[in-house]
């Protein structure tokens, strides 16, 4: 490493608190690697939290993850797959609701939410295989 070595962020953030509408997810189910934002990296204008959801036999009652919510700027929420033999096979199934509609998701996909437009419920409906997922967004905090 060299004169850059603060520019790389290899952990999750120390002590981060989640929005009221947001819960901490059981590490059997899914690990944040890493969270990005001003406090982590000052200067920052945007925010970035990466996770892989773990395989496993997803509950019908287990809770739907994400309530409906919206931020005052714009987001992207991302799916990624991990079948080397199908780079578009998102390995699992993804329930994302935006605007009200309802959209089931079995491929690897990168969403665009613009400022103000309600999303969620999110819910992962199936996990075959590790998930890779990230949201990202210019606020400067996650709200």
């Amino acid at each position: 490493m060299g004169k850059y070595d603060k520019h790389f962020i290899f952990r999750d953030k120390p002590n981060l608190k989640l929005p009221a509408y947001r819960h901490e997810i059981p590490k059997e189910r899914a690990h944040r690697i890493v969270y990005l934002d001003k406090e982590v990296f000052p200067g920052a204008d945007f925010y970035v939290e990466a996770l892989w959801f773990w395989p496993r036999e997803v509950k019908p009652d287990e809770p739907t993850g994400v309530p409906p919510h919206s931020h005052p700027f714009d987001e992207v929420i991302a799916f990624f797959g991990t079948n080397p033999d199908d780079i578009h096979d998102l390995c699992g199934e993804v329930e994302l609701w935006i605007d009200g509609e309802k959209n089931i998701i079995d491929k690897s996909f990168m969403a665009f939410i613009p400022a103000g437009i309600e999303h969620c419920p999110l819910k992962i409906r199936r996990i075959d295989r590790p998930i890779f997922h990230f949201t990202a967004g210019p606020g400067e905090m996650y709200e």
